[in-house]
C-alpha cells in the first residue's frame, strides 16, 4: 500500500503562503526522512537538514533526487549539538514540521 502524504499539497501551498524561500539559505529542524524537504528544497539557495535519527537521515539521502543533490545537506545530528558547533552558520529562515509533535 502507497501512502501519500499531503496529496492535495496544503501543507506545502501553506509553507509558501507564509513565507518566501527563493534563494534562501534554509535549516530544517527535524527533517525526518525529507518528507517535506523534497517540496521545497528547488526554491530554496541551500537546506540544511538536521535529525538526530540514523535510519531517517539514512532513508533521507538515499532518496535524495539527483537535481537536489548539491542542495540538500542532510545531517545527522541533534538540534542542541548542532547549534553548540555552529555559531558561524547564518540561515534565512528556519522550518520544524512536525518535530515538536
Amino acid at each position: 500500500m502507497t501512502v501519500r502524504t499531503d496529496p492535495e499539497d496544503d501543507e506545502t501551498r501553506a509553507l509558501f503562503d507564509l513565507i518566501d524561500l527563493r534563494s534562501a539559505e534554509v535549516l530544517e529542524i527535524g527533517s525526518g526522512d525529507g518528507r517535506l524537504t523534497w517540496r521545497y528544497a528547488h526554491r530554496a539557495a541551500h537546506v540544511t537538514a538536521i535529525e538526530p535519527f540514523e535510519d531517517s537521515v539514512s532513508r533521507a539521502r538515499g532518496q535524495l533526487p539527483d537535481p537536489l543533490r548539491e542542495r540538500i545537506d542532510f545531517r545527522q545530528v541533534a538540534f542542541e549539538d548542532f547549534a553548540a558547533v555552529s555559531d558561524d552558520e547564518v540561515f534565512d529562515a528556519t522550518l520544524l514540521s512536525w518535530s515538536l509533535c
